[in-house]
This record gives structure tokens, C-alpha cells and sequence, in this order.
């Protein structure tokens, strides 16, 4: 592993799961989500084509090979991406990004805002356990969130919205959960990487992850501390129209289910999504 890049020094395998773990879904021809524990990534581009694709996120400690495995099973042996996007640098979206940019040697991007959590230089704020939720949230203390030394092989998104090595798509800023989150969407299939933005699982609680009960629901609360900024994105979010969503956590939201729910969840985010009680609340 490399001098330059390390983890924070309270990173760790945390040792929660669901019965999708370890499985992929292809939402599109060039849409696959799989599931590393309790979170979700993408791989973006066709099977055909096995040397144009990106990674989106990169998933929970220790979870390297897992993830290098299944890229080799949808896209052929040696298989590598053209880069990895993060939608934002929360340890369970770059749990394993040390070890895959060491074994595939590709670059990394992200907000520009995100830098300084996956540069060394600033910890997330402190997870929230008194929030209202379930027992993952009373668990979050125990989740690493000192920042990530990743070092110049991280570079900042293009502020035109453009993606460098994903033609066709743009990202969107959607803070709130992250100071620098974002969203990938394609506009001519209206397809939607949400990252945390918003989830298809309640995933505060415990037993609502493990058996991955579908419910649209707000970013996980006990990491999200600027709730009217994340009400804003989900606004943002829906006002596309989205076709198809793959959310950091939860099963992917397609169709017409997707847009009654999502309209429903910007209608009504005070209701569903923020706490009635926590750290980060404001009333």
C-alpha cells in the first residue's frame, strides 16, 4: 500500500450486513449495483465494452477483493475501471478505495468540497446516536469518520458538471448528508445515481437492513447534520423525473414507484426523513 495513501486511524471492518450482500443487479445494460454489506456501488458501462467502465463509490472495509471479484465476473479477467466517482467520502462509500487504486492504478474524483475528508486534512462531524431511528444509528459512534489521505490521486469534479471518463452524464450537487455529495444522472434515460442523497431503506434500523425492507426514506440520520440543505437536494433530485434510482443503500427504485415515491418524499421530507429528535435537528 502506498506511503502517501492511508485511512484514518479509526478505520475498521464493522461487522453489520444484509441478505443482499454479495449480490449484483443490472438495473440497465450499463447499470449494475452491487451490494457490499449494508451499501451499494455501481459499475457504469457495458459488458461489451470491457475496458470503457467506472466504478461509482467503493464500498465498506475490507470489501477489496469482493468488489475486484465482481468486476472480473461482469466485465472478463483484469478487468479495471477508468476511474473511480465518489459521491461523497463517508467510510462506507470508501471503505476498499485504497486497496483498488493500488491494484487497478486509477484516478479518483470528487466535489471539489469533499477534498478536504479524502486529503488528511478534516474529520467528518461526530455520528449521532441519540438521533431518532433504530440500533444502527445507537451503533454509529463505533463508524469511522476521520478523513481518508488519498493524496494526488484524488482530483476535483470539473465545475461545468461534466464527468471526465463518464460521457453522457453529469453530476449534481446534493449537499446536506456531506458538504460535497453528489448525484450522477443521465439525462436521456433519466437514469439516477443518488448516492446517500436519498435511500430505499430505512437505514437506521437494523432489522429494516438486514432483510433490505423497501421504503423510501432520507439520508441516514445519523451522518446527515444539514437537514434543509438535504430537503433542498431531494427537491433538486425530483424535479428530474428520475427513471431509474440506485441509492447507496436499499434495493434499486425504478418506474413509476419511483416517482410517486419520490414526489411523495419531497413533499413530505419534514415528515419522513428528518428526526423529531437528534443532535443535528433543528425545530
Amino acid at each position: 500500500m502506498s506511503e502517501q495513501m492511508n485511512y484514518g486511524d479509526d478505520y475498521k471492518f464493522i461487522p453489520v450486513t444484509s441478505i443482499k450482500s454479495g449480490v449484483g443487479k443490472e438495473v440497465a445494460t450499463d447499470l449494475y449495483c452491487y451490494t457490499v454489506q449494508v451499501v451499494n456501488l455501481c459499475f457504469v458501462g457495458s459488458p461489451a465494452k470491457p475496458h470503457e467502465w467506472t466504478l461509482v463509490d467503493a464500498g465498506m472495509p475490507k470489501s477489496a477483493d469482493a468488489i475486484i471479484k465482481e468486476a472480473e465476473s461482469r466485465f472478463g479477467k483484469n478487468a479495471k475501471p477508468n476511474a473511480i466517482v465518489l459521491t461523497h467520502g463517508h467510510f462506507d462509500h470508501v471503505g476498499a478505495i485504497i486497496e483498488l487504486v493500488n491494484y487497478w492504478n486509477v484516478p479518483v474524483y470528487a466535489h471539489e468540497l469533499e477534498i478536504p475528508y479524502l486529503t488528511g486534512q478534516k474529520s467528518y462531524p461526530e455520528a449521532d446516536p441519540t438521533v431518532e431511528g433504530g440500533l444502527v444509528a445507537r451503533m454509529s459512534p463505533y463508524f469511522p469518520n476521520e478523513p481518508i489521505q488519498l493524496g494526488d490521486q484524488v482530483m476535483t469534479l470539473p465545475k461545468d458538471g461534466t464527468i471526465p471518463v463518464l460521457e453522457g452524464w453529469k453530476w449534481i450537487h446534493t449537499p446536506g448528508h456531506s458538504p460535497g455529495h453528489v448525484s450522477l444522472f443521465r439525462e436521456p434515460d433519466r437514469a439516477l445515481i443518488a448516492g446517500d442523497a436519498f435511500v430505499t431503506v430505512k437505514q437506521e434500523s437494523l432489522f429494516k437492513v438486514l432483510v433490505q425492507d423497501q421504503e423510501i426514506s432520507g439520508p441516514p440520520r445519523y451522518f446527515t447534520t444539514d437537514w434543509k440543505t438535504a430537503w433542498d437536494s431531494v427537491k433538486k433530485l425530483q424535479s428530474l423525473n428520475p427513471s431509474i434510482a440506485i441509492t447507496g443503500h436499499g434495493i434499486p427504485m425504478l418506474g413509476e414507484e419511483l416517482t410517486e415515491n419520490l414526489t411523495k418524499l419531497a413533499n413530505e421530507f419534514e415528515k419522513i426523513a428528518i428526526p423529531d429528535y437528534g443532535r443535528y435537528t433543528d425545530h
